[in-house]
């Protein structure tokens, strides 16, 4: 049964001297992840800088482009499962990026009107779009915090999370594309699990993950260097690895750990599913204990 929530419309945004200060942080000369990812999935919310790189990882892998769509793809399949299956209507979504078509909230709100969702990234443009991507429910409510996966402490912590949802209660942590941004010296087994030990029993872990178990090897490398290049760490881990570092403890839900566009598609989609090698990214859905 779905918790009843306020009929009362709820949104949490940044104030005008925050606002200000986050955007003098922003150097358009410098690529980030949120805004390459942004281009790929066609996005105007990029700077020539992220458009050198991405330019430079399609030509090192094409596939890349379809990458981004079913990682999209995923996410939406995922929340609706969770929101309409689970009963689950609190969402942390980390890496979030920029406001696109079907944004979490947007999906569980579909589902339940009362589901409430917080958003974090680390990149000034997606804070400054943050109003944009803050348009919840009447019922439900919305909040971004600018914060950084590598410091998980700030985030089960903030006030703003703390305020919006409730960690008495199930919540799905969302990690989709942003773990392989974690290096190895940035302890990413740590970091998950400070975030996991926040969740309490009966909340969920989506997660995806790039991999070079499926696209040719050079082509993933290719990719990872030029990431490398615009000062982006990037580290492509396989499913096991995935399935360790993120996933331990928890229970799958089936079909486990499989590339991102064969988990649990939409039956009434007519269009071939796209070949493993085009996609490069690994998805699973796991319940804690």
């Amino acid at each position: 049964m779905f918790r009843a929530r306020s009929n009362v419309s709820i949104v949490s945004t940044p104030s005008e001297s925050d606002l200000e200060s986050i955007l003098a942080e922003i150097d358009t000369t410098k690529p980030h992840s949120a805004r390459i990812y942004d281009y790929f999935l066609g996005g105007k919310d990029n700077f020539a800088a992220d458009r050198v790189v991405a330019e430079k990882a399609i030509a090192a892998w094409p596939g890349i482009l379809v990458a981004s769509r079913e990682n999209r793809e995923f996410i939406g399949r995922a929340v609706r499962y969770l929101a309409a299956e689970a009963g689950i209507d609190q969402f942390l979504d980390i890496g979030s990026g920029l406001p696109t078509a079907s944004n979490v909230h947007e999906v569980a709100q579909d589902v339940i009107p009362s589901a409430r969702v917080v958003y974090v990234d680390n990149d000034p443009i997606v804070h400054a779009h943050a109003r944009a991507l803050l348009a919840s429910s009447p019922e439900g409510k919305c909040s971004y915090i600018h914060a950084d996966l590598r410091e998980p402490e700030k985030i089960v912590n903030n006030p703003v999370v703390r305020g919006t949802l409730d960690f008495s209660q199930p919540v799905a942590l969302i990690l989709t594309a942003v773990v392989h941004f974690l290096a190895d010296e940035d302890e990413p087994a740590r970091i998950i699990a400070t975030l996991v030990d926040a969740l309490p029993s009966g909340s969920y872990v989506v997660a995806t993950h790039g991999t070079a178990e499926y696209p040719e090897p050079e082509s993933a490398d290719g990719v990872s260097r030029v990431y490398q290049q615009g000062g982006i760490d990037t580290r492509l881990r396989d499913s096991k690895e995935f399935a360790h570092l993120v996933f331990s403890g928890l229970d799958l839900v089936p079909p486990g750990v499989i590339v991102s566009s064969q988990w649990r598609p939409d039956e009434q989609d007519s269009q071939p599913r796209p070949l493993p090698s085009d996609v490069g990214m690994n998805a699973a859905v796991g319940r804690k204990p």
